[in-house]
């Protein structure tokens, strides 16, 4: 039995066309390489998204889910003709709409000519997983961007390489560090139901832009807390966008989403805020509740806005929902989350806007 196994395995690795055995590679522990995507430096890990004084203030639920890796990338350069990643995360988390390789995979890309490329993408085997991501490469000295899971944490994470390849930081500044763009808000900020991590639409915004974003995404829990507010307030950003209506009612926002904005504005001025309508979910043109409820929300957001203006704030901005995810109704994967043929068509119609605002 035993024998089968390893024959099986064999064969396995045959058939995929990896050549390199993934433990006769030097492994470097990820602490080596630097981390974009992240907001704070006081946090409690080092894939942590909230600061850790946030402990005890915040809701549990959004404490929750910033130990998820969401929006945060390592960055090295290597030229080693192998890749491989050796992972553990917290949670082992499981859905029934959301693959697994999005959830707490990883997700490489190479910058070549100035552009973000996909490699290949590292899927898990559970909650411990070793694989080979790339194999057969030149061996030529490149960058590279492993993206982190979306909705998991991670106790640990190695890249390993050729024995006999050099290894280490990033030499080119991108996406590039300085004043990033910040998002908040809901599950499909925080990238569900993407098919691997590079497809959060912050993410893609991030190689559109070559800027770093910083996602603030938390899943059913985008709901205006204003101790967030708070912390986003600290970031040097070049805009902020503010993408949370699908997990709050229109009670909420009328108590909360003005003074929301109002602590980002007492401490960035002149920075541009975009406020973001909820996309228009498919099952709204059977079900008339949900129908009712998503215009009524974009009907307030609309008036908060008119209210700000008025008031005088000349950088702040609207997005409306309009045609953000398309107009054919296939661009979700249960009414609600996003494809990725649907974050593919919220960064395209974001990109612009925002591309516009941190100029």
């Amino acid at each position: 039995m035993k024998f089968f196994s390893i024959l099986i395995l064999s064969l396995c690795l045959s058939a995929a066309g990896y050549a390199t055995a993934p433990d006769q590679l030097k492994y470097i522990f990820a602490t080596e390489f630097p981390v974009i995507g992240k907001g704070f430096t006081d946090t409690q890990g080092r894939y942590d998204r909230l600061p850790a004084r946030l402990e005890g203030k915040t809701r549990p639920p959004v404490w929750h889910l910033s130990k998820n890796c969401s929006g945060l990338a390592l960055r090295f350069r290597t030229n080693s003709p192998v890749i491989v990643a050796r992972w553990e995360v917290t949670g082992d988390v499981t859905m029934n709409h959301f693959a697994p390789s999005g959830i707490k995979g990883l997700d490489l890309y190479c910058l070549k000519n100035g552009k973000w490329q996909f490699v290949n993408s590292a899927r898990p085997a559970g909650k411990v997983t070793q694989t080979v991501i790339i194999d057969h490469m030149e061996g030529s000295d490149r960058e590279y961007m492993l993206y982190l899971p979306l909705y998991d944490g991670l106790v640990s994470l190695e890249i390993g390489v050729d024995p006999s390849a050099t290894v280490g930081p990033p030499q080119v500044d991108s996406p590039r560090r300085e004043k990033p763009v910040v998002f908040y808000g809901t599950s499909i900020t925080q990238g569900g139901c993407a098919s691997r991590a590079g497809m959060s639409y912050p993410n893609q915004l991030s190689r559109m832009l070559d800027r770093q974003t910083i996602n603030l995404g938390f899943s059913g829990n985008g709901q205006l807390d204003l101790e967030v507010a708070e912390a986003m307030a600290e970031i040097d950003a070049s805009c902020f966008v503010i993408d949370c209506l699908p997990n709050v009612n229109v009670a909420q926002m009328n108590e909360k989403f003005v003074r929301f904005v109002e602590i980002i504005r007492e401490k960035h001025p002149e920075v541009p805020i975009l406020l973001v309508e909820t996309i228009l979910f498919p099952h709204m043109y059977f079900d008339q509740t949900v129908f009712s409820l998503l215009h009524e929300k974009n009907a307030t957001l609309q008036k908060i806005y008119s209210g700000l203006k008025k008031r005088g704030d000349r950088q702040l901005y609207y997005m409306p929902a309009g045609k953000l995810i398309g107009a054919d109704n296939e661009a979700t994967v249960d009414g609600v989350h996003l494809t990725d043929l649907g974050f593919l068509r919220m960064s395209e119609n974001l990109y612009p806007v925002i591309r516009k605002l941190i100029k």
